[in-house]
């Protein structure tokens, strides 16, 4: 990792809802899904992070504590905002709020992600 990771770095993402987002228990109700909402999340994170990691380097979630706390309907435009708020290591910890395009708060919470680098296959 970088030195000019730190706490206080912060990403803003938007997205568009698609089909493939959506909540398909929900047979008439065309709202985005809670485990798309925390991929979106993820990859804000991991774009966040990404420039300041050293060759060979990713990082892969290891925690999620998010609220999904209003529905978005599939064709709404959604931002993802990331924050690091601390850094222990090799692990990192991120604020996250996601808002629709209405200007509700959709989801909020923190995640966590490691800082890897991945051996070569022999």
């Amino acid at each position: 990792m970088k030195s000019e990771l730190q706490a206080g770095l912060k990403y803003s993402q938007s997205y568009e809802t698609s089909e493939h987002m959506r909540a398909p228990q929900l047979t008439h109700t065309d709202v985005l899904s809670t485990p798309s909402m925390i991929g979106l999340i993820e990859g804000t994170c991991v774009r966040l992070t990404a420039p300041y990691l050293d060759e060979g380097e990713n990082s892969v979630g290891m925690h999620v504590d998010i609220h999904h706390l209003a529905p978005t309907k599939i064709g709404q435009g959604i931002t993802i905002s990331a924050e690091i708020l601390e850094i222990a290591g090799n692990k990192i910890r991120y604020s996250v709020l996601a808002m629709n395009d209405a200007g509700v708060k959709i989801g909020e919470g923190t995640h966590r992600r490691a800082v890897i680098r991945p051996k070569k296959a022999e």
